[in-house]
This record gives structure tokens, C-alpha cells and sequence, in this order.
């Protein structure tokens, strides 16, 4: 299969949606991507649909009220038809439109949002599905180009100092509060962009993985431009 994740370890590629859900990942490989060209007006969905908040859910009958063009019509059946194959595998998708999403800011030297680099952890055996229809599209990065935040000396110095309990609890205090999902960049890492259209499966962190959590962030949007972004 011709694309530019094919020279990527930590990349699986399939063709069709069969393929995604039962290939497992194995070794480097923590991200499964079902590589697709999409056809149709994803920005015409865009610009006709109602931004609520900054990320604003958008429900299936919203899709379908929508008066589209042909195109945009075309757009609307992928996105409708990706939301049923996932709720038919006991999924629960979400189509977002998106401005922004919330910041991070109370501490100066770690953050916790969805902009830094992060794994998503899960109490039961899930893996996150993501598509970015329109607009920037997230990143991911290989896991031995980066280092777990709360691993750095300095952050994690920080850290203790702004701990107050038991020094036993310290590793819960990092749990309870997301720290330890974060992740810095080696010098010279290599982000790999997901791109538009295609639909991904990541690792998560749970009890029954057997590979590494996939780490992946999410874009700056682009100025004046909303995402179109299906996850789960």
C-alpha cells in the first residue's frame, strides 16, 4: 500500500474497516491506520453546521438536517456510515466541531491538556478511534522519542514540591492528576501528522495491553478554520 506512514515501525496500514478492528498491534506497532482518499465537501458540512461552544457536539439527526450539495451530501454518508460501524462494534463515537479546546495553564512547567503529548489510559481493554474530516489533524510520536514528563528531574522535583502528602502516595498523587500521561520530545524527535481522512486505532494504556500507549497530541488549530474531528 503506497502511503506515507509505510515507513513507520510504530504504523500498521490496512484497507478496509474488518481489517482495523482485528489486526492486533504487536512490537513498535501501536497505531493501526485505515488509509483512505475521502470524496466530498467536508468543508461545506463545516461551514453549515452551529458551533455551540468550542468543541460542540454534533448530533446524528443535526447531520441530517443539514441542506447539502451533492458533494457535501457524499461527505455526510462517510461520516454517518464511520459512526455506525463504530457504535455497531459497542463503540461510542463523538463528531466534534471544534474551535479550540480548554488550555491548561495553572502550572508554568507541566500541562495537562490535550495539546501536550499524552497517552490515554482506560481501567478496561479499549483502544481510542480518531478521523479528522477537516481541518489540522492530530500528531503522534514514536515512544523512544520521548520521555514521560514526571521522569524529567526538574519537573519532577517541582512536583514534590508542590505534593503535601505522604511520600508513599507520591506516584497516586501523579496518577490521580494526569501527570503521568504527559510526554516531552527528545531533541530532533520526528512527529508523524495523521492526516485527513483516515480513521485510526490507538493503543491505550490498560491492565490487558501488550504493547506501548500510543502518544499522540492534538494540532494548534489553523486561524480561522474549525476541525471536523470523530473520536471515541
Amino acid at each position: 500500500m503506497n502511503s506515507k506512514f509505510s515507513n513507520h515501525d510504530q504504523v500498521g496500514l490496512v484497507s478496509t474497516f474488518d481489517e482495523l478492528i482485528h489486526i492486533g498491534f504487536q512490537g513498535p506497532m501501536n497505531a493501526i491506520c485505515w488509509n483512505r482518499n475521502l470524496v466530498g465537501d467536508f468543508k461545506e458540512i463545516v461551514a453549515k453546521l452551529q458551533l455551540r461552544e468550542n468543541v460542540t457536539d454534533i448530533a446524528r439527526e443535526e447531520l441530517l438536517a443539514l441542506s447539502l450539495t451533492p458533494a457535501g451530501a457524499m461527505a455526510r454518508e462517510t461520516i454517518l456510515n464511520d459512526l455506525q460501524l463504530l457504535t455497531d462494534l459497542g463503540a461510542l463515537p463523538v463528531l466534534n466541531l471544534l474551535k479550540s479546546y480548554e488550555r491548561d495553564e495553572e502550572l508554568d512547567f507541566i500541562s495537562t491538556d490535550v495539546y501536550s503529548y499524552h497517552v490515554d489510559r482506560s481501567p478496561i481493554a479499549a483502544d481510542t478511534f480518531l478521523c479528522t474530516y477537516y481541518g489540522a489533524a492530530s500528531e503522534m510520536i514514536p515512544n523512544d522519542q520521548v520521555e514521560q514528563k514526571v521522569l524529567i528531574p526538574e519537573i519532577r522535583q517541582k512536583l514534590q514540591d508542590l505534593y503535601d502528602g505522604p511520600a508513599a502516595e507520591f506516584e497516586d498523587f501523579l496518577k490521580d492528576y494526569s501527570f503521568d500521561l504527559h510526554y516531552q520530545p527528545k531533541p530532533h524527535a520526528h512527529p508523524l501528522n495523521l492526516g485527513v481522512g483516515h480513521l485510526w486505532k490507538l493503543a491505550v494504556d490498560h491492565p490487558e495491553q501488550q504493547v506501548l500507549p500510543c502518544v499522540h497530541r492534538a494540532p494548534i488549530e489553523n486561524d480561522g478554520e474549525y476541525r471536523l474531528l470523530l473520536i471515541c
